[in-house]
């Protein structure tokens, strides 16, 4: 019998700085390219909204794709995550790098049954084994968000937002973001 070879952290160094992104879920190096405008786009504005509305409270802050470094072996990176003040000051590891989970984790699809398998299945375990409060998964070529949410110890779906919604969450108090203004022009990518 072979053992199966299980990439971890350290290994990450040895790759090229080539454009592509590199995570590991356990111990499995995962590949993604560069990705499409519209995703960009979509990530951008959440981004931007997180980090006004924490500037604004003194809540938490939000990150635009940082590295979460949970064990050797899962290693990933979130188009979008938001931490709690208290949280973040013992999270970050002397690379700047998360050490432990976001309060929430956001990604948003990209092109391909593997990328959005990875999102829908892989990423949904890990998160909600490693203690993410909400995930919230973006499509946004259907322009619509999945709201996940921390029930019974395990992230399930609490509901789907389209455009007319206002995007809300218990986690973030005081926070709202219109799915139109999420979504505006981004089909004319």
């Amino acid at each position: 019998m072979v053992a199966k070879f299980r990439w971890r952290s350290s290994d990450l160094e040895l790759l090229p700085e080539d454009g592509k992104r590199y995570e590991i879920i356990d111990g499995e190096l995962l590949v993604a390219h560069a990705p499409h405008w519209g995703h960009q786009r979509v990530c951008g504005r959440l981004f931007s909204a997180l980090d006004n509305w924490s500037v604004e409270t003194g809540l938490g802050e939000a990150s635009l794709g940082p590295g979460v470094l949970f064990t050797e072996t899962d290693n990933v990176i979130p188009d979008v995550a938001w931490i709690k003040q208290e949280s973040l000051t013992n999270a970050l590891d002397e690379s700047g790098h998360l050490t432990r989970a976001p309060d929430l984790a956001v990604e948003v699809l990209s092109l391909g049954k593997n990328n959005q398998a990875r999102d829908r299945n892989l990423k949904l375990r890990l998160y909600s084994v490693q203690g993410v409060r909400e995930y919230w998964i973006v499509d946004w070529r259907e322009e619509k968000v999945e709201i996940y949410r921390r029930a019974s110890a395990q992230l399930t779906l609490q509901t789907t937002l389209y455009k007319g919604d206002t995007l809300t969450s218990p986690i973030l108090p005081g926070f709202s973001y219109s799915m139109d203004r999420l979504f505006v022009r981004i089909g004319q990518s």
